[in-house]
């Protein structure tokens, strides 16, 4: 799950640490409801101010830069899709698109690029049995990902694969 940790800059910049860990796949009203609380909590008086300082469940994604809304559609995406919703972020680079393009464009997490050509090619062709022995997937699944997919590797060593769009 998507979490991250905000801390009061009032009491960091006094040398303190003051934060709280958040789940990030909520609604931005809610994470800015948790940051008042936690600001209330505050060892410095009247602190107003707080920055997101660590996070987990973000793969390699630096949200430090990203707005809070950013933060929360990302997580959300995570949440509901896992570490490849992360991998077409960081390919799109934006949010609107990883948002709208993902469902259409994810194709799966396959042992390697070649079941993947295996798996399409049957399930787009019916192939004889007698030509079977003949199919290079190997070669196949590279002109797939030249053309028409992209792979990424998985923490697991499998791939993701996506369709280009």
């Amino acid at each position: 799950m998507p979490e991250i940790y905000v801390a009061d800059l009032a009491a960091y910049n006094d040398g303190k640490m003051h934060g709280a860990w958040m789940d990030a796949a909520q609604d931005v009203e809610d994470i800015e409801e948790e940051i008042k609380e936690m600001l209330k909590e505050s060892p410095m008086e009247n602190a107003e101010e707080w920055e997101i300082h660590d996070s987990e469940g973000f793969g390699n994604v630096d949200i430090q830069r990203m707005s809070l809304d950013e933060v929360t559609r990302l997580a959300k995406g995570i949440k509901e899709y896992g570490e490849a919703f992360t991998t077409f972020y960081e390919y799109t680079g934006d949010i609107d698109t990883a948002e709208k393009e993902f469902q259409d464009a994810y194709e799966g997490e396959y042992d390697s690029e070649e079941d993947f050509a295996y798996e399409f090619m049957n399930d787009v062709y019916e192939i004889p049995e007698f030509i079977a022995p003949y199919v290079d997937y190997e070669k196949l699944a590279r002109d797939l990902m030249i053309s028409d997919f992209w792979s990424e590797p998985t923490e697991k060593g499998r791939v993701y694969i996506f369709r280009r769009y």
